[in-house]
């Protein structure tokens, strides 16, 4: 098990903390859940039954453990939003975080690329993440989702339709639409 951990971190960990970063867009919470990551692969090792590629099995396990991040973040979001009085602080409230230098790309374009995936679904981001920044195929992509190849395609069509729209509300608007 420890030969395949180690050659599964050599090959894969990088592509596997810039799809968690791109996900989180923040350093620190992507190098958190690459190790949730590698405790699920610890945990799931003997259960890998290599119908797919180490590499689909691995992305595979890091998109649910950011899909789960995303659940129970909007878990404590509903919980402050029941306990919060909006209407009287809300306006108060701003957020200032800034995107991780990895992402913050000199040209404004990609910038606005960056800014218009946040726009999109999970399954939309999932897969113009895993096609077009970790250049995966779209067989690759369908294994590491768990869906057919038609519906890899279709998100895809979807998925690029909605971020022409986004993009074009925020060069409208000068901003988030």
């Amino acid at each position: 098990m420890r030969t395949f951990f180690d050659e599964l971190y050599e090959n894969y960990h990088h592509d596997l903390f810039q799809f968690l970063l791109y996900m989180v867009k923040d350093r620190d919470l992507a190098e958190d859940l690459v190790q949730d990551v590698y405790v699920r692969v610890m945990k799931s090792y003997d259960s890998f039954n290599r119908r797919s590629s180490e590499k689909t099995w691995l992305f595979s396990i890091a998109r649910h453990v950011a899909i789960d991040y995303f659940r129970k973040q909007k878990r404590k979001r509903n919980r402050i939003m029941e306990f919060f009085d909006w209407n009287e602080k809300g306006e108060q409230i701003q957020d200032h975080q800034k995107l991780p230098e990895e992402i913050a790309i000199q040209k404004d374009e990609v910038q606005e690329v960056y800014r218009a995936l946040d726009e999109c679904t999970v399954d939309q981001k999932s897969v113009l993440i895993l096609r077009y920044i970790q250049c995966m195929s779209i067989k690759e992509t369908a294994e590491i989702l768990g869906w057919s190849e038609s519906k890899v395609k279709t998100t895809q069509h979807r998925a690029v339709k909605a971020l022409k729209l986004i993009l074009a509300k925020m060069n409208e608007g000068g901003g988030r639409p």
